[in-house]
């Protein structure tokens, strides 16, 4: 294989790069407010991560719509495809949820934590093929 079919190309990899930085804002909301509910409120786990999650991913839709995908035609199917996408993510997270929080007595935080990766790298492939299409 050559370099050239070993990389993607540019365009994605701009792309991937912006996904990445408004996804860290996004996350960051997701995160604070998540703490918040869950820490400082006592709100269930699953509840807090809905409402957390649902912000991040209205910030992160408004910012990529405008910035990484650069598309600004169709805002409402986009915001429902994206935000099923984001449903994607809660739903994820939330069997991890069942399984290491309440099955392995693994601390929520740290599950919500290690979720964050896996859930960026699935919702990119998805909006970029779908929402953003």
């Amino acid at each position: 294989m050559t370099a050239e079919t070993t990389t993607a190309p540019p365009q994605i990899s701009r792309q991937l790069i912006r996904y990445t930085l408004i996804g860290g804002s996004g996350v960051a909301l997701d995160l604070a407010v998540f703490l918040l509910l869950h820490n400082l409120a006592g709100m269930d786990e699953q509840l807090a991560n809905g409402i957390s999650t649902t912000l991040g991913i209205a910030n992160n839709f408004a910012l990529n719509a405008r910035f990484t995908f650069e598309r600004r035609d169709r805002l409402f199917v986009r915001f429902l495809r994206f935000y099923a996408v984001g449903l994607t993510g809660i739903a994820f997270t939330d069997l991890l949820f069942l399984a290491f929080t309440d099955g392995l007595g693994i601390d929520a935080n740290l599950v919500k934590a290690g979720s964050l990766p896996l859930v960026l790298a699935l919702q990119f492939v998805l909006n970029r093929k779908w929402s953003f299409a």
